[in-house]
Parts: structure tokens; sequence; C-alpha cells
């Protein structure tokens, strides 16, 4: 279970570490150009990769359904978005952003799915991120950073 843990801490770390870059890129040129590149270096490395340990298109990829390939087309928006924002409010912010996101969302889908879920917790949660995300804003516009 360590190890899993450790692997996730280590994708989160890649996560911010390649928002910073697309921010950083997106300042010096467009965020289209941060999302191109971006997309163009995962795909080489991940071409290579599925190449070395096999298993690059899988059993099956040929009768999928047309909306499963739609991920690409969103997360090259995502990316895009995600480059435009970090240049503008931040990455910590953009991250908070994200969360809060990615946490109304999966309350929304579960709300929607009938999911059993405690209503209450999932109402703490959103209360609580977009707390956070409040304070993070005030103590930046009061200058005390």
């Amino acid at each position: 279970m360590t190890v899993f843990v450790l692997l996730a801490c280590l994708g989160g770390v890649l996560v911010g570490l390649s928002r910073q870059l697309n921010g950083r890129l997106s300042i010096s040129t467009t965020p289209v150009v941060a999302s191109f590149w971006n997309h163009a270096i995962g795909f080489a490395v991940l071409t290579c990769l599925g190449l070395f340990a096999g298993g690059l298109l899988p059993a099956g990829a040929a009768e999928a359904p047309w909306y499963a390939y739609l991920g690409g087309s969103i997360g090259v928006i995502f990316v895009a978005a995600g480059s435009w924002v970090i240049a503008r409010i931040g990455a910590v912010n953009s991250a908070l952003l994200i969360i809060g996101g990615q946490m109304v969302t999966g309350v929304a889908f579960d709300y929607i799915s009938a999911v059993p879920a405690s209503f209450w917790a999932n109402a703490a949660g959103i209360v609580l991120i977009v707390g956070g995300i409040m304070i993070s804003r005030r103590r930046k516009a009061g200058g005390s950073q």
C-alpha cells in the first residue's frame, strides 16, 4: 500500500510541475502553444513507454464507442485553459479552483446518479474548499502574503 501512496504523491508532484511549466510557457508564448507542447511531449513519452512495455494498442480499442475518445479533446481544452488561468491567478489558486471544481462536479454526479452518500459530508467538503479559496483570495487582496 505504501508504494501506491508514494506513486500517488509522485503523480501529484509531477502534475504540479507540469502546470507550472505550462503556465510559464503560456506567459512566454500563448496557452495554445503551451498546450501543444504539453501534448506533443506527453504523446512521445507515452508512445515510447507503450512500445517498450507493450500494450500500446489494447485489445478491443477499435470496438470502443466514439465518445470514449473525447477525453483527448477535453484534455487539450483543460490544459490550454489551465495554462491561461495559472498565468493570471497563480498556481495555488488555480489548483484550489481545480480541486473545488472536481469536488462539486463529483458531488453533482453522485446526486444525479443517485449514489448513496452523506449530504452533510459532501456539503461540508464543498464549504471547506470554497472557504479556503475565499481566505486565500482575501489574504492576497489584503497584501499579507
